[in-house]
């Protein structure tokens, strides 16, 4: 097992210790998660929504802002609300406003994806974005916001009747903005975090139909398809859901293959769901173990893997379908997923092999990704460990790193909302 790192880590621990017990290693977990949520706060500007960020934190008035932005903000404020964050409810509320006045279609109905200001400048209709508004508008109502309900309320009805395709479980993606036909494109990311939404829906609601669909989304990409793919996940399909292994689009949320950062996520939620439905299903933590633990083998860049970098470590981004690498670009978020999902495994059995994991992905991130200075993650390095960019301008957001963070100090095995709110409304207002 490698040695703790003093920095990540802060008291060292004993060779059979797990970080996730230990309270230096805790104190720091809570520090950086309130280091990104103040350097985060800069989103709130005198214009309606939130403004894009520099890395430093710097406004960037005039960039699109992106329906997924807007909602993971909502969700992790609505999180650093329920557990003592001053100031956190006026970003939810804002986030709330922008989603109800400006990305709402009061035309047609739904969401759009991007505006500037409060003009629309992307009219499309995306269920990954309509996902994560029932994730945000699930949070807040769960952080005490009534003006969430009516939100919840509506996104749910349109996933129902504008994305569920209930023969196949699963959501379709994309429409234009009057609902007439996009694409027939069908995709995995779309329904991984419809996953995530779904179990949030049903924490704040107790609706037993958010839980099933979640369920039947789990078991089409987990029973049916990950052990026929050498538990890898393939991302793009056809309109009959048959794999489709020549498909290459988006490059930050469509790229050619697999995506390894996807399977860590879908790890973790398959034992959040096995969780939420009284771990009935035996079955369910050896098969999010296989995702999780291929995934790490095949991303891992080391070695081979690494030839050309300075550096090794972090996880590649994209797999082709053998699991070799197509896309090495080292990426913040995937490193996020895999914290978490090891943090999930280790709570639920202590294994050393998962704490060696662990250690390895936060001496890492610490290293690479944490901006210790100004707070955030740094989005993505090149090869020699610096920051770069390739895709993204900026700091894009904190939901994948805020969560890396707090995931792991919940108390319960398992992370999910309540496990959040169990933490306390003064979790983040106490002295560290």
């Amino acid at each position: 097992m490698t040695a703790p790192d003093p920095h990540t880590c802060g008291a060292a621990v004993d060779a059979a210790g797990f970080w996730v017990d230990d309270q230096g290693h805790r104190a720091f977990l809570r520090s950086d998660a309130l280091r990104q949520l103040k350097f985060f706060e800069a989103s709130l500007g005198e214009t309606p929504g939130f403004q894009q960020l520099d890395m430093q934190g710097n406004q960037r008035p005039g960039d699109l802002q992106e329906l997924h932005s807007t909602t993971r903000l909502v969700h992790c404020y609505a999180l650093a609300e329920m557990i003592g964050l001053a100031g956190a409810g006026k970003m939810v509320e804002q986030g709330l406003a922008y989603l109800r006045d400006y990305h709402h279609d009061k035309v047609h109905g739904g969401y759009v994806w991007g505006l500037r200001g409060n003009q629309i400048a992307d009219p499309r209709k995306l269920a990954y974005g309509h996902v994560f508004v029932l994730l945000a508008a699930s949070t807040a109502k769960m952080a005490g916001h009534a003006s969430a309900d009516p939100l919840l309320s509506d996104v749910a009805d349109v996933l129902t009747e504008r994305f569920w395709e209930e023969e196949a479980g699963l959501f379709a993606d994309e429409w234009s903005r009057d609902w007439s036909p996009f694409s027939t494109y069908r995709g995995m990311n779309a329904n991984m975090h419809g996953v995530e939404a779904l179990l949030a829906a049903y924490e704040a609601t107790g609706q037993e139909l958010f839980l099933h669909r979640a369920g039947r989304i789990l078991d089409r990409f987990t029973v049916q398809i990950a052990p026929q793919e050498g538990w890898r996940l393939p991302e793009h399909y056809t309109e009959n859901w048959q794999i489709d292994r020549a498909y290459s689009g988006d490059p930050m949320f469509r790229p050619a293959g697999t995506t390894p950062g996807h399977s860590l996520e879908l790890g973790r939620l398959l034992l959040h769901h096995w969780d939420l439905t009284d771990r009935r299903d035996a079955t369910a933590p050896k098969r999010a173990r296989a995702l999780i633990e291929q995934a790490l083998t095949d991303a891992w860049m080391v070695g081979a893997k690494a030839e050309g970098y300075s550096i090794e470590g972090g996880l590649a981004y994209t797999l082709n379908v053998d699991g070799s690498i197509a896309m090495a670009n080292r990426f913040w978020w995937p490193v996020t997923e895999a914290i978490g999902a090891l943090a999930t495994l280790i709570k639920l059995e202590r294994r050393d092999e998962n704490e060696h994991w662990y250690r390895r992905l936060w001496q890492f991130a610490s290293a690479r990704f944490v901006d210790h200075e100004n707070g955030g993650w740094i989005p993505e390095i090149d090869p020699s460990g610096k920051p770069k960019m390739t895709i993204f301008e900026g700091k894009p957001d904190l939901y994948h790193s805020f969560q890396a963070c707090l995931f792991p100090l919940a108390k319960t095995p398992v992370a999910h909302i309540r496990s959040v709110q169990a933490l306390g409304r003064d979790f983040l207002a106490s002295p560290i």
